[in-house]
């Protein structure tokens, strides 16, 4: 019995489209993780990009849960001396680019390799509900079906 390998031709790639509202970010950036990864393939192999699209829109509205959106803070180094610079999780979500918790999320999941870069490619991330991909006819997923915990429920 061989141990079989994937070729990069091999690989059949789908779009999928989830939509973030409500949604806990580190369940979903998880999720979103395996899916570009490609582990929730039968014929995944480690050192070939596996994983399919993932679309995710209203990014704006994914939920922190605890306190997090005002405690958790995302650093960034400037390059010069002294130069560290910290924004809460609250006012990147509330700033111009909110989609950028969902993307920094999903890429601190992703091991540190030559495939990291193919892979994030494949993550389109955007804040409102529209998105340029009806071309590719992606396949919207149920996240909250998966599991009650996926979603925050307001008191």
């Amino acid at each position: 019995m061989k141990t079989y390998s994937a070729k990069p031709a091999d690989v059949e790639r789908r779009w999928y489209v989830i939509d973030a509202e409500g949604l806990v970010l580190g369940r979903l950036a998880s999720f979103i993780a395996n899916r570009l990864r490609g582990k929730h393939k039968p014929y995944y192999t480690p050192h070939i990009d596996c994983g399919d699209h993932i679309i995710v829109v209203n990014a704006e509205k994914v939920a922190l849960t605890g306190r997090k959106r005002e405690q958790k803070i995302y650093w960034r180094h400037t390059g010069y001396p002294g130069g560290i610079k910290g924004e809460r999780a609250g006012d990147i979500l509330d700033g111009r680019f909110p989609e950028r918790v969902i993307y920094k999320a999903v890429e601190r999941m992703i091991s540190k390799g030559p495939l990291r870069k193919q892979i994030m490619k494949k993550l389109h991330v955007y804040r409102g509900p529209d998105h340029p991909h009806q071309a590719q006819k992606p396949e919207p997923i149920d996240f909250p079906a998966l599991n009650r915990k996926n979603r925050v429920e307001e008191l």
